[in-house]
C-alpha cells in the first residue's frame, strides 16, 4: 500500500491514496478538516464498524443503523499520542440480539479490526455497546 500527502497552504494538506482517493487534513486551530489524530480515531471507528455491520448481517440481524461514538484521551506532552480510546456502538434495528452485538464487537476487537489491533499495542482500547429499538416503517 502506498499514499502521498502534499502540503496545500497554511496548515492544510491533501492525502491521496494509491486507489486515487483524496482526503483533506488541517492541523491549524481553525481547521476546516480533521487533524491527523482525528483521522486515526475515525479510522479505528470505521474499521471496527465495517466488521460489526458485516458480522451482524451474517447473523441475519435486522439492523437499521450502526453508529460508533468515539472518545479518547491523549498524553499531556509531546508526542501527544492516544493513551485511551473507547468505541461505543449504538445499533438500531428490529429484534437485534444484544448477544449477537456483543459477539460482533468482541470479534472486531480481538480478531478483525486491523486499525484498532495495531493501536492496541500502545493504547488502552475499550469497547461498549447498546441496542436501540428500531422505528416502525
Amino acid at each position: 500500500m502506498q499514499a502521498n500527502v502534499k502540503w496545500v497552504e497554511g496548515d492544510t494538506f491533501i492525502g491521496r491514496s494509491e486507489s486515487g482517493h483524496a482526503v483533506v487534513f488541517d492541523t491549524g486551530a481553525d481547521g476546516t478538516a480533521p487533524s491527523p489524530m482525528e483521522m486515526v480515531l475515525m479510522s479505528a471507528g470505521c474499521c471496527s464498524s465495517v466488521d460489526v455491520v458485516s458480522i451482524l448481517k451474517k447473523a441475519k440481524q435486522q439492523i437499521e443503523n450502526v453508529e460508533v461514538k468515539l472518545t479518547s484521551e491523549r498524553a499531556e506532552s509531546a508526542p501527544r499520542v492516544f493513551t485511551k480510546m473507547n468505541l461505543h456502538f449504538v445499533v438500531t434495528g428490529t429484534d437485534v440480539s444484544e448477544k449477537h452485538l456483543a459477539r460482533a464487537v468482541q470479534l472486531s476487537a480481538e480478531k478483525y479490526c486491523s486499525v484498532a489491533l495495531m493501536l492496541d499495542k500502545s493504547v488502552e482500547i475499550t469497547h461498549s455497546h447498546e441496542v436501540v429499538a428500531g422505528g416502525v416503517k
